[in-house]
């Protein structure tokens, strides 16, 4: 099956980070057995305090329109989110790398796998060619640490999109989130994205990212601990069965 990766860092960051300037390389992991998962853990599926307290402030700002505790996370943990909606030409180009990849596709059912802001630019371009009625390939989609329940996206997505909903083009979309992940606090995605109209919906489903640097500290929120979720290999498994 074509695989096509859809990269939009370079539009940001001309150079990219080398040698002992990358903290979080890559590497392989040293275990021998599989991934770790809340089905082992039972407590690493569960809401932490920080999501019940975000839950609160964020139905707050959501009244108000006023973001401000979005706003910290978005400039200070999740910048690049933050560049995305200040800077016009590179929301505008990293969308059109996707849409291209999509129209390439053409009548092949998709696999979608969109780390933290992949998500968010995995909607946009969703929404808008629904809206524009641009044709579309089926679409599975996966995200992984997905920041689409933040308040601050969803009064942005709502002002562009209309009504919050799984786009149409979708078939299946399994959301994968770190309870730890600062991207996935708040409400799971199902309590807040309704179903298309073919009834689709997202199904939340927490995992342990156990990325490590190389000093020993974690970063749940790192691509590389989700793709290595055993839940994430589940999802690619269902979707290639599924179109075998």
């Amino acid at each position: 099956m074509p695989f096509s990766f859809v990269y939009w860092a370079d539009l940001r960051y001309p150079e990219p980070l080398t040698g002992g300037l990358n903290r979080e390389p890559y590497s392989p992991d040293p275990g021998t057995g599989p991934f770790p998962s809340p089905a082992d853990d039972p407590e690493q599926a569960e809401p932490t305090l920080t999501d019940r307290i975000y839950r609160g402030l964020s139905h707050l700002e959501e009244a108000t329109g006023l973001t401000p505790v979005d706003g910290l996370i978005l400039e200070y943990r999740l910048d690049d989110l933050w560049g995305y909606y200040e800077d016009a030409a590179f929301r505008d180009a990293a969308r059109a790398r996707l849409r291209e990849a999509l129209a390439e596709a053409a009548d092949r059912a998709v696999l979608i796998a969109a780390h933290s802001m992949g998500g968010l630019i995995a909607y946009d371009v969703l929404r808008a060619a629904e809206r524009d009625g641009t044709p579309l390939p089926r679409c599975t989609l996966v995200t992984l640490g997905s920041p689409l329940g933040l308040a601050e996206l969803k009064l942005k997505l709502a002002a562009e999109h209309g009504d919050l909903c799984v786009p149409e083009a979708v078939t299946a979309w399994t959301n994968l989130m770190d309870r730890q992940d600062i991207a996935t606090v708040g409400d799971d995605l199902a309590a807040i994205y309704p179903p298309n109209a073919a009834g689709v919906r997202i199904r939340d489903v927490p995992v342990i990212n156990a990325y490590r640097r190389q000093d020993g500290t974690e970063n749940r929120h790192k691509s590389y601990g989700y793709l290595r979720t055993p839940e994430f290999s589940q999802a690619v498994a269902d979707f290639l069965a599924a179109e075998a």
